[in-house]
């Protein structure tokens, strides 16, 4: 996406990432960035939301879920294939970004923005600023443990990460068709689980239920600790509209509190909301 400085929507383009192919994908990414400096008729910076981060320590990718980028030099060898300068940061950061700055958590002090797509990342906004912290890890909350949980739940299934009963694997939208499969057989995305639910279908209720349940253990352990103003969600499973009735009714249960005044909202800009905070990794053009 090619954003003018007033942040309008100046062109916007998808392709398919390559599947384990680390050079496909700086290739595809140069690509990208030539088709939309033609179609937007100028030149821009290049800011990269991506799965994962760059360690602080080597300078390479780390804890990316396209297990093809870690270990390897993204920022440099996109810069040098571009000739230019590039600005990359994690993708969920890039999202918490665009939905504290002009989205749903615009105007909160505390913004914790929420991935729920193929993975389960987060990121957080302190007064208009990306919280990375000193070991790029600010706001991964999926690849703690699932809290508070039960004798069903243990030990959880197996991460890429290598541990077993992180967040991401009961919350990501893999993560739900499993738990789906996994008591009635059936292979259903999310949003088709949703939408049974809603249509009176037990099996599917029963599915919702039990992964709203664990959503508000989850955020709720990140009230405890941050206390945010707002959590915004966004990804494939986002878009199950119950969620926002539901879970903040289930969260009192697990928070630290008499009262929870934490908004849970959904995504402003949806979909492109990581491309919008990644381009607001430069500062605005004058």
């Amino acid at each position: 996406m090619a954003l003018g400085n007033d942040g309008s929507e100046l062109a916007r383009l998808r392709v398919p990432t390559p599947r384990n192919d680390y050079h496909g994908i700086v290739r595809a990414l140069v690509d990208l960035v030539e088709a939309l400096e033609s179609k937007a008729g100028a030149g821009g910076t290049v800011g990269v939301g991506m799965p994962g981060c760059l360690s602080p320590a080597t300078g390479v990718v780390k804890n990316a879920n396209t297990v093809v980028l870690n270990g390897k030099p993204l920022d440099r060898d996109l810069a040098a294939a571009l000739g230019r300068p590039v600005r990359l940061a994690n993708d969920a950061n890039c999202f918490a970004l665009s939905e504290a700055s002009d989205g749903a958590g615009a105007g909160a002090p505390v913004v914790f923005g929420v991935i729920i797509g193929t993975g389960t990342g987060g990121g957080v906004v302190v007064g208009g600023q990306v919280l990375t912290g000193p070991n790029a890890v600010a706001g991964e909350w999926g690849h703690n443990p699932l809290p508070w949980p039960g004798d069903e739940e243990r030990p959880g299934p197996p991460c890429y990460c290598g541990k077993q009963g992180c967040i991401e694997t009961f919350l990501s939208g893999p993560g739900l068709a499993a738990d789906h499969q996994r008591r009635t057989g059936l292979r259903l995305e999310g949003a088709e689980i949703g939408a049974r639910a809603d249509a009176g279908d037990a099996e599917a209720t029963a599915t919702m239920t039990r992964y709203e349940d664990r959503m508000a253990r989850c955020l709720a352990t990140v009230i405890n600790v941050l206390d945010p103003d707002v959590i915004v969600l966004g990804g494939g499973v986002s878009n199950i509209a119950r969620l926002y009735r539901t879970v903040p009714q289930i969260w009192g249960r697990y928070v630290f509190s008499d009262d929870v005044r934490t908004a849970l909202r959904q995504a402003r800009h949806g979909d492109a909301s990581g491309v919008r905070g990644a381009a607001w990794l430069w500062p605005i053009q004058q």
